[in-house]
């Protein structure tokens, strides 16, 4: 790739649960009964020609179905982007859980791109096991279908370009299609990891999280992630709250609710980095 359009890269925070203890998260964990806290989060990519949003949400009846609270729609947060969703025509699908394709409906002009291996597993035999199926909603894998006999969801391959400056890129482990992406940043290049790390700890322990579909898929996710990036810095997890901390929001009024991800972390920029 020789092109040269870079985004700004943002977080909506769309959701929390803050019931959840480190037994729900990690395998094998040595203190279960400790808290720890789960973030909820999509974003959007904002080019100087092009804007592509990453993921949709999370229905906020499923949430709550699933014991999440949810916080803001992402449809309202991107209007506060200056994004109308009824007109934005580029949505990337990281993976088809229940808390990213909550608002596909708010996307009428869109047209949507996700992994084809993903389709395959929400559409195939390993649904029948509820331990797989148990994170999907079967009116969204509907609708997804819907879109694809539509001519609005392009299944690509392990690695496709959707624009100049973002890539995404099949890791699995999570469930048989997770991608995550790349995006060229003035920074740098980035990768929004989506539930390739739903933590900053996975990555630093080298520890799988708890809904996995491929243990050793999701651990070598890890590697090529640090592939992909400039620097461990430019790493951005789908659920950690320590997000919030290492960068800034859109402005006072949106804070904890829209984080602008293409600024170096917090601990770059107090050193003047």
């Amino acid at each position: 790739m020789t092109g040269q359009a870079t985004y700004e890269v943002y977080a909506i925070r769309h959701a929390v649960n803050d019931t959840r203890t480190r037994g729900n998260n990690f395998i094998l964990e040595s203190d279960p009964a400790a808290p720890l806290v789960l973030d909820f989060y999509s974003w959007v990519l904002i080019g100087q020609d092009r804007t592509i949003v990453v993921d949709t949400g999370m229905d906020p009846a499923k949430a709550a179905k699933h014991g999440h609270r949810h916080l803001l729609s992402p449809v309202d947060a991107l209007a506060m982007l200056g994004v109308d969703a009824a007109t934005a025509d580029t949505v990337i699908l990281t993976h088809a859980h229940y808390d990213h394709l909550g608002f596909l409906d708010a996307f009428p002009a869109a047209h949507f791109h996700m992994q084809a291996e993903e389709m395959a597993y929400v559409t195939g035999p390993w649904m029948e096991k509820p331990w797989f199926r148990r994170a999907y909603e079967p009116d969204e894998i509907s609708r997804l279908v819907t879109l694809l006999h539509s001519d609005r969801l392009t299944l690509h391959g392990r690695e496709a370009e959707i624009a100049d400056g973002v890539t995404v890129h099949w890791v699995g482990g999570h469930c048989a299609g997770q991608e995550v992406v790349r995006v060229r940043t003035r920074r740098g290049w980035v990768v929004l990891a989506s539930d390739a790390l739903h933590y900053y700890e996975e990555y630093e322990r080298g520890v799988p999280f708890a809904v996995a579909f491929n243990l050793s898929d999701m651990i070598a996710a890890h590697d090529r992630i640090r592939e992909l990036v400039d620097s461990d810095d430019h790493v951005l997890p789908a659920h950690d709250p320590r997000m919030t901390e290492l960068y800034p929001p859109l402005d006072t009024a949106r804070a904890g609710q829209i984080l602008r991800l293409d600024v170096p972390p917090v601990r770059l920029r107090e050193a003047g980095q």
